[in-house]
């Protein structure tokens, strides 16, 4: 039946080819990929003369599917914890930051920056002047980071989801002015969420050479009171090294009133992030440069795109392992239909239409693997989510999360599935190409 099945073919196309039915030699030669997909994919479905083909298909079909699987996995995590460590800078990072390109500050009343006030898709403009200042507690010092802002500031970052504490967010009150730090940078310097007495703050003044004899002389020095609270971010460089407080104790102890060095933006409900972005960007030119939340991470956000970069290469050495497996089905395959060879020829198929048989049969078996692996690991992703089968730690409460995070992406699924179909090609095309020499007498 599969002979005179290729003889009806093969006459068939003959004909059409004589009678000049194919008018584009295009249709001719995709016919004709059709006619070896056909034979790969009846070769590939049907029962073998020998069984021990059938079962090494299959191994080879589980063995990419495992691989694509383990690649749609991993990157999912690698995705999820992106998509919390996003998290967590939202409720203290802007959506938008400008920052001056040349220097570390600028003047508030900035020409640039007052046409920007006018951009209708702004909701809250906060001025923010930001540097590094010694603090000096408990017999303890440590290098911190200032952060002064205006009394807005509440209502652009949402700052109330991220404090602990029996106090309020309270910048100043009359002639006090209060510090509210990171919760690491309190357990550091041992004070809790409330300390009595005032926290002595020194900064170096401007344009002053140390005073060797009474170095004390060659800092400003302020006093910040606790309101009773403190924030956690649960990310390091703000835990450990943060004090928020108002911009005007900032601008005394640092030497530069009328100044700040970054203008930190919350837009409007429903409007787009990346257009107000580009249209900031046009606005404020060249002097000053427009940073989203990712910008103002980059390093963060670059370590763990390199890391998912390395995953990815490794995950894609071990499909190509895996894809050697479908060598040897093709190699068996080539011996048993050595008949069916011997009939193509005598019907007229050339040696590279042979040849082009078991080079999609490699094809079609990479591709189920794919698409098999591709709905194990979404299947894997959405259990995780669900029910969080894998765990971070023994003990709840040792990590942010309990159970890994996960997050599948379309563009990370269509990567995977061009990567199995291109190292399946790379796997099986030079062998291929060889066994039919020897095996087939090409």
């Amino acid at each position: 039946m599969k002979n005179n099945h290729f003889t009806c073919t093969r006459i068939f196309t003959s004909q059409l080819q004589r009678k000049k039915l194919f008018f584009h030699p295009f249709i001719f030669h995709f016919s004709l990929k059709m006619f070896s997909f056909y034979i790969a994919r009846r070769y590939f479905f049907s029962r073998k003369s020998r069984h021990t083909i059938n079962i090494i298909s299959i191994i080879s079909v589980c063995g990419v599917a495992l691989a694509t699987a383990a690649m749609v996995v991993t990157l999912s995590v690698f995705n999820g914890f992106r998509d919390m460590v996003a998290s967590f800078f939202t409720s203290f990072d802007p959506e938008l930051k400008v920052v001056p390109l040349e220097g570390k500050c600028v003047a508030a009343d900035d020409s640039v920056l007052t046409l920007l006030k006018d951009y209708p898709n702004i909701e809250t403009y906060t001025e923010v002047l930001e540097d590094q200042a010694l603090i000096v507690g408990n017999e303890r010092q440590w290098v911190v980071t200032i952060k002064g802002v205006e009394d807005n500031f509440v209502q652009q970052a949402n700052i109330h989801r991220i404090l602990y504490g029996e106090g309020d967010f309270i910048l100043h009150a009359d002639v006090l002015e209060y510090g509210i730090m990171g919760i690491r940078l309190a357990q550091q310097l041992g004070l809790g969420t409330y300390y009595d007495g005032g926290l002595p703050i020194y900064a170096p003044r401007r344009g002053e050479r140390v005073n060797l004899s009474n170095p004390m002389q060659s800092f400003n020095r302020d006093e910040l009171y606790s309101p009773g609270v403190v924030f956690a971010v649960n990310q390091s460089q703000y835990d450990n090294k943060y004090i928020l407080t108002s911009i005007g104790f900032a601008r005394r102890l640092f030497d530069r009133q009328g100044m700040i060095s970054a203008v930190e933006l919350k837009l409007k409900p429903h409007t787009s992030l990346r257009r107000a972005e580009s249209d900031i960007q046009a606005i404020v030119g060249e002097r000053f440069r427009v940073m989203n939340r990712y910008e103002q991470q980059e390093d963060t956000f670059r370590i763990m795109q390199v890391e998912k970069f390395i995953a990815y290469l490794f995950l894609s050495f071990i499909l190509l392992v895996a894809c050697f497996n479908i060598i040897g089905s093709l190699s068996m395959l080539m011996i048993d239909k050595r008949a069916d060879v011997q009939t193509l020829r005598a019907l007229g198929a050339n040696n590279h239409q042979i040849s082009q048989i078991f080079l999609l049969e490699g094809w079609l078996i990479s591709g189920i693997g794919a698409a098999i692996g591709i709905l194990v690991g979404i299947a894997l992703c959405w259990l995780q989510t669900s029910f969080g089968l894998i765990k971070l730690g023994t003990s709840e409460g040792s990590f942010i999360v309990d159970a890994y995070p996960v997050s599948v992406l379309g563009s990370d699924l269509l990567l995977t599935f061009l990567t199995v179909l291109v190292t399946g090609f790379l796997a099986v095309w030079l062998p291929v190409r060889r066994m039919a020499r020897h095996l087939l007498g090409e």
